[in-house]
């Protein structure tokens, strides 16, 4: 199912997140939790439709709040501790400006239901109902989780752009270079008798490719299809049409190829 699918990614994401706030956080290293600002301003947008704007951007260290929605009168702390002393201690700030407002928790890596049965010090009479104004990851969880699937394919697609996983160049090995690496430990010289091959005129081809020059050649290997055909068939069973990227490859520095030389001349150099 669709619907499984984005709802694994998405988890897999956020908690990830979450858990390398939290042990980054012991190390004293901060980096992230600065970033997550950004990163949950545009998220939680996503979700509920609401407009937050970072408020650090404009204001450094804003006492109390990190996010504002002058549209909706929503502020938000985003923050990776979660106690009722935090949380007092940013409603016990100057919030004169917010009069009205309704005030949003975000716990970035710690789960805080235990949070939404008490009672808080609320000095400046905010719009503020801990049982659905503290938010953290499980609770995000479940609202992704019923949303209508196009929706939440947006926060999909949200999320592998934001924590996207780079891939190690020292570990990128091409298709190409695992089928080369296979056929070079083939026996060539055994014989191709015995095998059924797919059904394949290789005349048509040599004479469609105008591969005069090649043709004896061409001849001389064919017999050795069904081998080639193996290799590529396993080679599928590690991905879903590897052989055919391959494939494409190669046909696509074909023609790019044979725009400038002659047919002879382009199955020869790659020869």
């Amino acid at each position: 199912m669709n619907r499984q699918v984005n709802f694994n990614f998405i988890e897999e994401k956020l908690t990830q997140l979450a858990f390398r706030i939290e042990v980054r956080g012991g190390l004293n290293i901060l980096d992230l939790n600065l970033h997550s600002e950004n990163f949950y301003q545009h998220l939680l947008n996503l979700l509920f439709d609401w407009d937050l704007k970072n408020l650090n951007t404009e204001q450094k260290n804003s006492a109390g709040v990190d996010l504002v929605d002058a549209t909706n009168k929503i502020i938000a702390q985003v923050s990776a501790t979660a106690t009722k002393q935090k949380i007092e201690s940013a409603l016990s700030k100057d919030l004169s400006n917010y009069n009205g407002y309704t005030f949003k928790f975000i716990s970035i890596c710690k789960n805080a239901s235990n949070l939404r049965t008490k009672t808080f010090c609320n000095p400046h009479h905010l719009v503020f109902s801990p049982s659905t104004d503290i938010l953290d990851i499980i609770s995000l969880l479940k609202c992704i989780s019923d949303m209508e699937i196009d929706r939440q394919r947006r926060v999909y697609k949200f999320l592998k752009k934001e924590l996207k996983n780079e891939p190690n160049p020292e570990r990128i090995e091409s298709n190409l270079t695992t089928i080369i690496k296979i056929l070079s430990k083939e026996d060539w010289n055994r014989g191709g008798m015995g095998f059924e091959t797919v059904p394949y005129d290789p005349e048509i081809k040599i004479s469609y490719n105008q591969l005069e020059a090649a043709k004896v050649l061409i001849d001389d290997y064919k017999i050795h299809y069904h081998r080639i055909d193996k290799i590529y068939s396993d080679f599928d069973k590690q991905g879903v049409n590897k052989s055919i990227s391959i494939l494409n490859g190669i046909r696509t520095e074909y023609l790019a190829l044979g725009a400038i030389v002659s047919p002879d001349q382009c199955f020869f150099s790659y020869y």
